[in-house]
């Protein structure tokens, strides 16, 4: 909790008559790492100043380039404020088998706000109550789900999960055979790996794509993890608490970010994520690099 810049822990939260506690820590999401959290909440300077300690961690175990690891970074950032938001992007790595994919995920999901890790040996149903509980950020690998069934869950999470009110609803029968929908809350941003597309053209718009290819990695890119990227990581999320908690930090669509050459859609995924950068002269060469990426990956969209 914070007020006037001021952090500090409690046991409980009291909302009315209600006791808010948090889940024990050998709780099995949690001891298993499945879900992530801060530790505490660390000073963190400018926004500028966490951005670049992000990007050097992205720098130090992915090799992408400059421009992307900016992006990345800003993404990152946006996770843990994108409830500022009504609509929000989804962020994609796409290639074959060997093309870091993974190790990406693994990175850039690690100090994301409250990441749910995920792939797709999953089954749909925890999906839909870990996003309904934590309200975090969604990071699933091997994305392309095999089977028709789980590729037609899997799109109602993200095709109603990148605007807020689009809840979805599964049938549930109480003990009485009263029938008795239960509502599941799956908006928020989602960061997925997978080798090809989905055939919902809707549902591809939603997502910024990085393409990943087999090349030669930086000699200075690690071949397997090392145990500190956790703390690393640890450090990061406790400083990105810290910026989610600054109550001088609110943010909104700027409407004046419009790009008059994209389609709504596509303006819909780009203002939110540009409007969390605060250098102006940043937010302008990256707004290019987005708008460039959606219409590569949708090169048939009428501008407009």
């Amino acid at each position: 909790m914070s007020k006037n810049g001021t952090w500090w822990s409690s046991d409980e939260i009291l909302d009315g008559e209600r006791a808010l506690r948090p889940y024990a820590a050998d709780n099995n999401m949690l001891r298993h790492n499945v879900v992530l959290f801060p530790s505490t909440a660390e000073k963190f300077g400018s926004q500028g100043e966490l951005i670049k300690e992000i990007a050097r961690y992205i720098h130090k175990y992915v090799d992408l380039g400059d421009q992307w690891e900016r992006l990345v970074s800003y993404y990152v950032l946006f996770t843990w404020v994108y409830d500022s938001f009504n609509e929000v992007p989804y962020l994609r790595i796409k290639g074959d088998y060997g093309t870091g994919k993974t190790r990406f995920l693994q990175i850039v999901g690690s100090v994301c706000y409250k990441p749910i890790f995920a792939n797709g040996a999953s089954t749909v149903s925890p999906l839909f109550h870990m996003l309904d509980i934590f309200r975090g950020t969604l990071i699933v690998d091997e994305a392309d789900f095999r089977f028709s069934d789980e590729t037609a869950e899997i799109a109602k999470i993200f095709n109603n999960g990148n605007v807020r009110g689009m809840p979805v609803l599964r049938a549930q029968v109480t003990r009485e055979r009263d029938f008795n929908p239960r509502v599941f809350q799956v908006f928020g941003p989602k960061i997925v790996a997978m080798r090809g597309d989905y055939a919902d053209d809707a549902l591809e718009s939603r997502f910024l794509t990085l393409r990943s290819r087999k090349k030669k990695i930086r000699d200075d890119v690690p071949i397997n993890l090392p145990p500190l990227y956790t703390e690393e990581a640890l450090t990061l999320r406790n400083k990105l608490l810290a910026y989610r908690l600054d109550g001088e930090k609110q943010y909104a669509p700027i409407r004046e970010l419009e790009n008059s050459n994209l389609t709504y859609r596509e303006n819909q995924i780009l203002i939110p994520l540009l409007s969390v950068i605060e250098d102006k002269k940043e937010r302008a060469q990256l707004g290019k690099l987005i708008a460039e990426i959606i219409r590569t990956d949708n090169p048939s969209a009428d501008p407009g």
